[in-house]
């Protein structure tokens, strides 16, 4: 079971045993202050096992005379009940335990089914965990507008920028469309700032994250600066290998701004180690950085710009600084 299934259901077994707590708090306040209302239900628990036994016997006139009886008993007992509880401004619902869903009454489950509050927390958590919840409400599909780009021919490529990005678009919701079934390769995006490059990261961990994907999006800072935490701060180590797993495990690793932090030695390795752990459980990951692919060459080497270009489908980014305009 995936560990962040195992922390929700964790944490509504926590609320279950909370709300019949409360429920059972309630009905020993009450049984205090009206202590008829404790007489009526064990008194209707006494008929209701006399009803049972009843039943369970030989079917005769006599036997039914004596079960409608019982019957008519236990309703009367059941509404001087209610009218006692009204007297003192209780309700029967504070006999009941109290679920924010009572749907699956807070087991996450209906019909060993995962429950719509289920998967709600799921995609919650995820959001969460993605360090994206502000963002993506500003920066997805629906607010993605292609006339920023514009349809005049740029430099030296055939295509204009509108018509560029317009292909680009195509291949994201590609990515997002095939995601579960392998088809898609990973997705490396390259070109100047402010050319959409981050706006269409936004884009595709959204539409995951609502599909109940687990999406981590971190920087290139972000990201050596949690395995350095990891590999040399003891204080941090607990929390950072938390990060860690979540690194290597979750659905998509987005790398944003690749190339923007310090290139060392400890970095080249951590991102081989990264990159090749998460391509040999064929788990996704976009890159985006302001590279070209002699200058990933010249920063990272042969070795790493080998794994990207075999197993990254590269986008080209080129126009004018949308952030200027």
């Amino acid at each position: 079971m995936p560990d962040n299934i195992k922390q929700i259901l964790l944490e509504l077994q926590k609320k279950r045993d909370r709300a019949e707590q409360e429920r059972n708090e309630r009905v020993r306040e009450i049984y205090n202050i009206i202590p008829r209302v404790r007489e009526i239900d064990e008194t209707i628990k006494n008929l209701g096992l006399q009803c049972t036994k009843s039943l369970l016997m030989t079917e005769t006139s006599s036997h039914e005379e004596f079960v409608n009886a019982l019957k008519e008993e236990i309703s009367a007992l059941r509404e001087e009940k209610e009218q006692l509880l009204k007297k003192y401004r209780y309700s029967l619902t504070d006999f009941t335990v109290q679920y924010d869903c009572d749907a699956c009454s807070d087991t996450g489950y209906v019909n060993g089914r995962q429950c719509k509050c289920l998967k709600q927390r799921l995609i919650d958590m995820a959001y969460r965990q993605s360090n994206l919840s502000g963002v993506l409400q500003r920066e997805n599909f629906k607010t993605f507008d292609i006339e920023r780009f514009s349809a005049d021919k740029f430099g030296k490529y055939s295509k204009s920028p509108r018509d560029n990005m317009s292909e680009i678009v195509s291949v994201c919701e590609g990515f997002v469309h095939n995601f579960d079934k392998g088809t898609a390769k990973n997705l490396l995006f390259s070109g100047s700032t402010g050319l959409g490059k981050t706006f269409l990261c936004h884009c595709i961990a959204k539409e995951l994250l609502d599909k109940g994907k687990t999406v981590i999006y971190l920087t290139a800072f972000g990201l050596f600066r949690i395995l350095e935490q990891f590999r040399f701060n003891q204080s941090e180590a607990s929390l950072s290998s938390e990060q860690l797993n979540a690194i290597l495990t979750c659905d998509l690793l987005i790398i944003d701004d690749l190339g923007t932090e310090l290139s060392n030695s400890f970095t080249l390795s951590e991102l081989f180690n990264i990159i090749n752990a998460r391509l040999l459980e064929n788990r996704k990951i976009l890159i985006s950085t302001n590279l070209n692919s002699e200058q990933i060459i010249e920063t990272y080497g042969q070795r790493i710009f080998s794994r990207i270009s075999s197993s990254f489908e590269a986008l080209e980014f080129y126009g004018e600084d949308l952030r200027c305009k």
